[in-house]
């Protein structure tokens, strides 16, 4: 039997004999006080492997130094300090000690490997720690959580101005870069390249003239979806081996870059005006001092074909439709089936066409990805729902479809409560930023008489209790039992709406597959064309479980 996380340590690029020595190729076994979870974070794939085996091998030696075997090395490559980035192999190795119980002790080589984001977050992550009675370890500056709670807080704040001054630095460097002409680096547009060192586009010479027959044909006034399949009934495919589609042509075709200039994109903030790691679309060539477009490199287009070839998209453009509109705004919900009905020849996604549902495949890269599937999308619609309907109604009210589907009709009735719970954990996470900030303004710096820090710390205090009762309110699953009856869910369906019904029918359904008719003309009955696939009915424990998992996730 061979450890679950021993892909993640042959990718690292330890041989097996090394992992014997480190005590890492057998499971470990043992209470959860014996046992310890390895978090190992590499910011960009250029950090060397070779340091980031030197860590596990001394955090291994620590923890053979403590008694303790190690269960399971978590591994990843994300940034720690952009609020919006989630770190899912982080949020394991934590959940396997706070949620799961399975260990007690969470090692990290440094603290800034364990979070950017400052006292906030390592303090709650403390506190759920704390409740565990279980720790985290920081090997290169030697703190125990347990004894040095307030050491670690302060360093993670450290590591936070740290990341600020990165992020700042980094922005001067690449303003800098495009005033000089320089490609600041990312994916090139197909057709370009910039060799290492050169900081400059160049053409790409085995992309080039497919790129450029590209240019030409939209010159021509051909249509995105005819050159998508165009390209695609010759066989040739994207820099990436896959087929062309029409939306990717005009993204090839509003691109700056591919013109070989300086693109000036702006940002996406939120509300709040924090960055949420996007940029706006599109974006306008960076200019000079003069007005003129700052170039970096060749291009497959010149500018003025740049301009041209957007007119001419633009002329296409009707308003309140798909085609072409951005300002139309967030349309209403018409389709039933879309995100659920599969094509029957490629068995890939079906979308809505207007009054039809129709191949995606089809749509997007012609008729050499697939010869599609259609039909008219208000009989489809019409009769899935009687088959919903039946479906449920033949379940048993303790049925694991059942509890979906009433899990899902609450989260879409209360669509508002995760992004209040979200709101509260950030403003948790502030006020307990803000507690060890005073807590360090009054043991560590001195700079705070007594009397003015008791009268904050229970202000403060008194927010994390109410903010903390809010989550663990909102955390609570709602009462079920008045949806666990069929009939009653049944009912639900006739007055859910097109929005409610696609959420109950997803919660049932893992699929519906539309055969193709048989010849033009067709009569058979569209109930025999339709094949959905319920989430009950695999049979296979192993399916089942994985579409549970992957439910939970979505919920």
């Amino acid at each position: 039997m061979e450890r679950e996380d021993l892909p993640n340590l042959r990718a690292l690029g330890f041989e097996d004999e090394e992992l014997q020595r480190l005590g890492l190729w057998e499971p470990a076994k043992g209470t959860p006080t014996e046992l310890a979870e390895m978090y190992v974070r590499r910011s960009k794939k250029k950090d060397t492997l070779s340091a980031l085996r030197e860590q596990v091998r001394r955090m291994c030696s620590h923890a053979a130094a403590e008694g303790k075997r190690i269960r399971h090395v978590w591994f990843e490559q994300k940034s720690a300090s952009k609020a919006y980035v989630r770190r899912e192999e982080f949020d394991r190795a934590t959940a396997a000690i706070a949620d799961a119980g399975l260990s007690k002790t969470l090692y990290v080589f440094k603290t800034s490997r364990l979070s950017r984001r400052g006292m906030g977050q390592v303090g709650l992550l403390l506190d759920k720690f704390e409740e565990r009675q279980a720790r985290i370890y920081v090997v290169a500056e030697n703190i125990d959580s347990t004894r040095s709670r307030m050491v670690l807080a302060i360093l993670s704040e450290q590591a936070r101005e740290q990341a600020a001054d990165i992020s700042e630095f980094t922005k001067i460097g690449i303003d800098g870069n495009k005033s000089d002409g320089r490609w600041t680096g990312g994916v090139a547009p197909y057709g370009l390249h910039s060799p290492q060192g050169t900081g400059k586009l160049q053409r790409q010479p085995a992309e080039y003239p497919t790129a450029r027959r590209i240019a030409d044909y939209l010159l021509e006034r051909k249509t995105p979806n005819w050159i998508a399949n165009t390209l695609n009934s010759e066989g040739i495919a994207t820099r990436h081996g896959k087929q062309w589609s029409g939306p990717g042509i005009v993204s090839l075709a509003h691109s700056v870059t591919w013109a070989g200039l300086v693109a000036n994109r702006e940002k996406m903030l939120d509300k709040n005006g924090k960055d949420v790691g996007k940029y706006h679309r599109g974006g306008a060539p960076l200019l000079d001092a003069e007005g003129n477009p700052v170039s970096c490199g060749e291009g497959v287009v010149t500018f003025a074909e740049h301009i041209k070839i957007g007119a001419i998209l633009a002329q296409r453009a009707q308003a309140g439709t798909s085609i072409g509109d951005r300002t139309r705004g967030k349309r209403e919900i018409v389709a039933l089936l879309s995100g659920t009905l599969r094509c029957g020849r490629c068995k890939g996604a079906m979308a809505n066409g207007g009054v039809n549902y129709r191949c995606y495949a089809r749509q997007v890269n012609g008729e050499s990805a697939c010869k599609g599937v259609s039909t008219e999308r208000s009989r489809v619609d019409s009769t899935v729902s009687s088959m919903w309907v039946n479906h449920v109604l033949s379940l048993s009210p303790d049925s694991p479809t059942i509890h979906a589907i009433a899990r899902d009709w609450l989260s879409y009735q209360d669509p508002e409560k995760e992004a209040r719970k979200a709101h509260v954990g950030a403003a948790l996470e502030s006020a307990v930023g803000r507690e060890m900030k005073l807590n360090k303004e009054f043991f560590v710096l001195g700079r705070m008489d007594e009397t003015m820090f008791d009268r904050l710390r229970g202000q403060v205090a008194a927010q994390i209790a109410e903010l903390k009762a809010e989550i663990a309110e909102l955390s609570q699953e709602a009462d079920l039992s008045p949806l666990m009856d069929p009939q009653s869910l049944a009912e639900l369906w006739q007055g859910a709406g097109i929005g409610g019904q696609r959420a109950l029918l997803k919660a049932a359904a893992k699929g519906i597959t539309l055969l193709p008719s048989k010849y033009r003309g067709d009569r058979t009955p569209i109930t025999e064309r339709l094949v959905p696939e319920w989430r009950d009915d695999s049979g296979n424990p192993e399916v089942d479980a994985a579409f549970d998992a992957w439910h939970q996730r979505r919920a």
